[in-house]
């Protein structure tokens, strides 16, 4: 059955808002993150960037304390960033690209371009008991590099389908590129997870890609908790996932 990730940094973005630089405030992203546990989430997905933007160090440690699932960390290749990742030992590393700049992750990580920096980082890693996942574009350099670096898992970047949607004809070609990586990947023996831009229209067809493990899931989730509350958007996401033939 096809798993999901609910990724909580909006929730974080929500409180930062009106509590930045203060020790407490709301909504707490990890009372969301045992909501989504309780209501079927396979595990939990942040991503504690350089700016400390939204998810804070101490949201960070509490996940690691509190939920009963699996922590999933989204990261930089960044010196201070992994030797937290290193204490703190979460199930799952996943490395991400990261600008300043940026409002949210922009494009996938240049594995091929950074076979021996990340190559590292998957070794320290894997060391110390962490699975490593590399956020990538489906594209056939970027995923035999990802073996090559040793990785367990490859998360297919799903942007460009996502924007792409309302075009069938853009859409269709994107959704061949992710059929066709994630064939590529598995081939290489490498576990497919897929996340960015998903949400409750997309997502159905999405189902067309095959040996997909598990989804990342944010700010869908997080917009559609305003309306139905947060339970009720995970449970509702679930549903659309049940049919997933792999």
């Amino acid at each position: 059955m096809l798993k999901l990730g609910v990724n909580v940094d909006h929730v974080a973005t929500l409180r930062e808002a009106r509590y930045r630089g203060r020790e407490e405030g709301e909504p707490d992203p990890v009372a969301a993150a045992l909501v989504c546990e309780d209501a079927g989430a396979y595990g939990i997905t942040a991503h504690l960037r350089e700016d400390r933007r939204h998810m804070q160090d101490r949201d960070i440690w509490r996940l690691r304390e509190r939920i009963k699932t699996r922590l999933n960390l989204e990261m930089a290749n960044s010196p201070e960033i992994v030797g937290i990742a290193l204490k703190l030992k979460p199930d799952i590393v996943c490395l991400v690209p990261e600008r300043r700049q940026e409002v949210t992750t922009e494009g996938g990580l240049d594995a091929a371009g950074n076979l021996t920096a990340l190559t590292d980082t998957r070794k320290r890693m894997n060391d110390a008991g962490i699975e490593v996942s590399l956020f990538i574009a489906p594209d056939p350099a970027q995923i035999e590099a990802s073996a090559r670096i040793g990785s367990q898992i490859i998360e297919l970047h799903t942007g460009a389908y996502a924007e792409s949607f309302g075009s069938a004809v853009k859409r269709d070609a994107e959704l061949e590129r992710l059929i066709a990586g994630a064939k590529q990947a598995h081939n290489l023996s490498l576990k497919v997870n897929a996340g960015h831009g998903l949400n409750y229209q997309n997502l159905p067809l999405l189902h067309r890609v095959p040996h997909l493990v598990e989804l990342n899931i944010g700010h869908s989730i997080v917009s559609r908790a305003v309306m139905a509350g947060l339970g009720n958007a995970v449970k509702e996401m679930l549903a659309l996932m049940e049919t997933y033939g792999g």
